[in-house]
């Protein structure tokens, strides 16, 4: 009987090959040290072991970055525009914090107007707060966009991220997310003048003003979830969870992705009837 070899000859490579190609990317493993030698047709060289070439290489680098094998890739009219964590403003935060950078935010909703493939944003927010007026500029950005807007608050929607939130056309919050609603606050050294305290107050009533052009609450209302005492421990201001932010008029609804998906393919059809409308 013919003797075949076997693994013991060279570890991890079978000496001899099957007569069907099984994939198209398998390219033989050339040996540096040993010399080219001719090739005839239909025999391969003894020193050319066969592997498969790195085809997961892009699996391994989705497990190791996004914890799954595959990303779902969908064309779509919609573009979805995720602020979690601390906004971060004119101040690098610690590289520990999960941080938005307003300077990444901006550019894409200047690329989302200019865009013809995409028609509507979806917003979604899981944040802290931070930045105030990085934070209101991405809020007047969303709100300066043509195309429709909707928002979903998911975890959290706290600080200047109500505005963020409001900035929409129509928003969503998730049954058990929460939205802190509190003064303005100042980091670092603050210098005890009048100057200060009155910068402070210019501060708060942009915020003030904003949230309640975007929204059903009224200024006195809101000033008044502010300056809360008793909610906060050690502090003041109000925490509304899911309901209770629609029953104060600071989000239209309660709902999930569905709901803020379907409102959103909603306001793009009627966006496109009332253009088309127009023309004729």
């Amino acid at each position: 009987m013919e003797r075949r070899g076997s693994y013991d000859e060279e570890p991890g490579v079978f000496p001899y090959s099957p007569d069907i190609d099984p994939e198209p990317s398998v390219e033989p493993d050339l040996d540096p040290d040993y010399p080219e030698q001719p090739r005839h047709p239909g025999v391969e060289h003894p020193r050319e072991p066969r592997r498969v070439k790195g085809r997961q290489k892009g699996d391994v680098n989705s497990i190791k970055e996004l914890g799954t094998a595959q990303v779902p890739e969908v064309k779509s009219n919609i573009h979805s525009l995720t602020i979690v964590g601390q906004i971060e403003g004119h101040l690098i935060l610690p590289p520990q914090n999960k941080t938005t950078k307003y300077e990444h935010i901006i550019p894409q909703l200047v690329a989302i107007e200019q865009s013809d493939e995409i028609e509507g944003l979806l917003v979604i927010l899981n944040t802290v707060g931070g930045d105030v007026e990085a934070g209101l500029a991405i809020a007047e950005m969303i709100t300066s966009l043509s195309k429709p807007k909707v928002s979903i608050v998911l975890g959290g929607g706290h600080s200047i991220g109500v505005p963020i939130a409001v900035a929409a056309d129509y928003s969503f919050i998730a049954d058990t997310a929460s939205m802190t609603i509190h003064p303005i606050r100042l980091n670092g050294l603050v210098i005890g003048v009048p100057q200060t305290y009155e910068y402070l107050d210019k501060m708060q009533d942009r915020v003030v003003n904003f949230v309640t052009r975007h929204s059903r609450i009224s200024a006195e209302q809101f000033r008044e979830l502010m300056f809360r005492t008793g909610e906060l421990a050690r502090d003041i201001g109000t925490v509304l969870i899911g309901k209770e932010a629609v029953e104060k008029g600071l989000i239209n609804e309660v709902g999930g992705v569905s709901k803020a998906v379907t409102k959103l393919k909603q306001m793009i059809e009627e966006r496109k009837s009332n253009k088309e409308g127009r023309l004729q």
